[in-house]
């Protein structure tokens, strides 16, 4: 579907004046209505459709284990993938993302059935590991070795490397940058890093790539979505931990678009000239993937429209959205209690597990994106701390972009704050709210625990 202008319908004379006539080249020149005399460079402008599906975490029947508190429904991995996949098929895609956590535990049957899967679509698909694809740096019973996850994505990548990070043109004038996130610290433990061989790897592949667009697939979050999330105690795990170093070269050679997913919600983010696009997972509600279109115009003004869907049904649940979203509030006490006693809430345990049955839907509302909340039912501490996690500007107006909108990436002047930033929302969002009975509900709890 992408496509330029002008630019290379000049080469096309300029080949064609070569081999033909004066007089035909003349004609031709006409036929085009192009006035260039002495060969000026025209601006051309740039267009072209991908999509992103994040967190597959594809895990066979045999391959699938349960935990009590397990958030996803990795039992619809593979028929809510094959679901996105057939509606992208429709729509003349450039190129499929997939920003890691692709298996459900790094499962050399889950990769071989992806590999192989991905081997079948009609549009190029490029991949990143996730913490579920390497959890370990030597193969053992259930995983593959750490060092051996290129070999399976050969034709999605990794054509020319053994690193777990590699860079490709998506299409003339396209960079796409894969990072890998996951890192073993010296007491062994998986940590989302970037080690400093990476790090001076892209500073080179960045200053080779000055007259592209450079897009950068990472699995770790680069960019905040949830408030002080590099600092909170349960949500720091989902975050770079260096992540100030790679903004820092990002921002000093002029990248604009980060893609990331390991978080599970729909979340837009913005930081001084970037922007992060987190997409939530496939098998966690609300199910979603991403449908995105580039463009620039011919005098340098860029953005990306952003669209969002939803896996609404599979055979076996026919009512995905309702289920899934019971799912997640059927095990969620243990997350929302852990949630209210840790910093900076510190509620008290016996408060906190009064309060967690109501708050049920809490971490579905988050992962919908654009989260609105009734900061009325909560005490005013606990309110006040929520109204942060709200699709709310700084003034305190709506602002829903998370999953609809447009990013104005140059050349445009953006009409909207968005968490103190700039940046032009155009479609909102679904939105699911509290019931009127959840909401009395609420009330009663919220008064007797914060007497």
């Amino acid at each position: 579907m992408f496509f330029f202008e002008t630019k290379y319908i000049q080469i096309l004379i300029l080949i064609v004046c070569t081999i033909t006539s004066e007089e035909s080249y003349t004609h031709l020149k006409s036929l085009l209505k192009f006035e260039f005399e002495n060969f000026t460079y025209i601006s051309m402008t740039l267009k072209f459709r991908f999509a992103i599906i994040s967190d597959l975490h594809i895990g066979l029947p045999e391959t699938i284990w349960d935990h009590p508190s397990r958030f996803h429904l990795v039992e619809v991995s593979i028929p809510a993938f094959e679901s996105a996949l057939e509606h992208l098929s429709q729509l003349n895609l450039d190129f499929l993302l997939l920003p890691g956590d692709l298996t459900q535990h790094g499962e050399a049957k889950n990769h071989t059935w992806l590999q192989q899967r991905l081997n079948k679509l009609p549009f190029p698909t490029y991949v990143i590991p996730g913490n579920h694809d390497v959890p370990v740096l030597e193969a053992n019973e259930q995983s593959i070795a750490f060092s051996t996850f290129p070999s399976y994505y050969r034709k999605f990548g990794y054509a020319d490397t053994e690193e777990l990070y590699y860079t490709c043109e998506l299409i003339p004038g396209v960079r796409l940058i894969g990072l890998n996130s996951n890192y073993f610290n010296e007491q062994g433990n998986q940590i989302g890093h970037l080690g400093d061989k990476q790090l001076r790897w892209l500073e080179k592949v960045l200053t080779q790539a000055k007259n592209e667009l450079v897009l950068v697939m990472v699995h770790h979050n680069v960019i905040e979505h949830l408030p002080n999330q590099s600092r909170h105690p349960m949500a720091s795990r989902y975050m770079l931990d260096n992540a100030p170093d790679l903004l820092a070269i990002l921002r000093r050679y002029g990248v604009k678009l980060i893609f990331t997913g390991h978080l599970h919600v729909q979340d837009i983010a913005y930081s001084e000239g970037i922007y992060e696009v987190t997409t939530g997972s496939l098998v966690s509600y609300p199910h979603p993937y991403r449908l995105l279109e580039f463009h620039e115009d011919k005098y340098g003004r860029e953005w990306l429209q952003v669209m969002s869907y939803r896996v609404e049904s599979v055979p076996e649940f026919p009512n995905l959205q309702y289920s899934s979203r019971k799912w997640m509030g059927d095990r969620s006490f243990p997350f929302l209690v852990k949630f209210l006693t840790l910093p900076p809430l510190n509620i008290p345990l016996a408060q906190a597990e009064a309060m967690a049955p109501s708050l049920r839907e809490f971490w579905a509302n988050i992962a919908d994106g654009d989260t609105l909340f009734d900061c009325d039912l909560f005490p005013e501490k606990i309110g006040n701390y929520f109204k942060k996690y709200a699709a709310l500007a700084e003034d305190g107006t709506l602002n829903l972009i998370d999953n609809c909108s447009t990013l104005l990436l140059s050349g445009l002047s953006a009409n909207t704050k968005y968490r103190g930033k700039t940046m032009q929302k155009s479609i909102t969002a679904h939105r699911t709210n509290f019931t009127t009975t959840e909401k009395a509900s609420q009330r009663d709890i919220f008064n007797v625990a914060s007497k």
